[in-house]
């Protein structure tokens, strides 16, 4: 398993410590959209949104990642109706859990409005399309995770082309996080993401799961958001329901090779999955131990008396 060498390995969120030498961070996906990608709207309510969330985090996710927007093409939402979807349910689960919480945007004024809800990290997958959520970041001192993407927000980009996607995404990721830098933020609060699926074909997205290493060893803890998404659907030929077993595969090709953040739908399965590799990095105990031994424990099942 690649070991990152991570600039600041203790990473300290509003009400959350983490240690991404030794631990691997569940992000669970909640979108209060009409539109989006997995759940095809199921969570649009706001009673829907925030019991999800909440449920995720029963089910075991460290972090729930809240938005109001697609990244899929589509016409701009204003940033008053974004900020409408997203505020209440970050309220909402701030006042009843101590998990982390990002928001999913890419807009300076609702990143803003979700830090006063209670947000600890924007979740920008436009890598900093807009330059001031840099400013806004920095100004209260949140996480901000960056993303690569290569279209204008909510625009189509037909047919991405990389001479090598791997190095292409690096350098990208890399000259990001100077501008994060440069904007007043933190090493100690950037996250990296390469994007998956984001305006890459399946070759592409299969290339850099394979090289997730290339990411996280730019320093940064590493996000990986493989849960679901089209690459697995057309490897396997498997519809966007039958795509869990293949994220679970995914997810740990990346947590391997030193992904640290995985964004994943499925938590129960996401949680066995990490609990697993953890376990066998010696970062944590297994559940319980009486397999082959005897010695300290009694038989489950007593010999039976001999025949007479």
């Amino acid at each position: 398993m690649f070991m990152p060498e991570l600039l600041e390995p203790i990473h300290e969120f509003s009400r959350q410590t983490i240690d991404f030498s030794r631990k691997i961070a569940i992000m669970a996906v909640i979108n209060r959209t009409p539109d989006s990608f997995y759940d095809a709207g199921s969570t649009f309510g706001l009673d829907e949104a925030v019991n999800a969330a909440l449920q995720a985090i029963e089910d075991g996710a460290d972090w729930v990642d809240i938005g109001g927007v697609p990244f899929s093409p589509g016409p701009e939402l204003a940033w008053q109706e974004e900020a409408e979807r997203i505020v209440p349910v970050i309220k909402a689960v701030r006042e009843r859990s101590n998990a982390i919480i990002s928001a999913d945007t890419f807009q300076p004024q609702v990143a803003q409005a979700a830090i006063e809800a209670g947000a600890d990290v924007i979740n920008d997958t436009t890598g900093l399309a807009y330059p001031e959520l840099a400013e806004v970041v920095a100004k209260n001192n949140v996480h901000l995770v960056i993303t690569h993407s290569l279209a204008k927000p909510r625009t189509i980009y037909p047919r991405p082309h990389y001479e090598d996607v791997v190095a292409e995404i690096r350098q990208y990721l890399q000259d990001k996080v100077h501008v994060a830098i440069d904007a007043g933020i933190s090493p100690s609060k950037i996250i990296v993401d390469p994007g998956h699926d984001l305006n890459k074909n399946t070759r592409h997205t299969l290339e850099i799961t394979k090289n997730f290493q290339a990411f996280a060893d730019l320093g940064f803890p590493a996000l990986a958001a493989v849960s679901n998404k089209d690459f697995i659907g057309e490897t396997l030929n498997l519809p966007k329901a039958e795509r869990t077993l293949g994220s679970m595969v995914a997810a740990t090709i990346c947590a391997m090779n030193g992904a640290r953040i995985l964004r994943m739908h499925n938590i129960p399965e996401s949680l066995q999955t990490v609990r697993l590799i953890e376990a066998t990095q010696g970062w944590r105990e297994p559940a319980y131990q009486i397999h082959n031994m005897g010695d300290v424990n009694p038989p489950a099942h007593p010999e039976r008396e001999p025949s007479k």
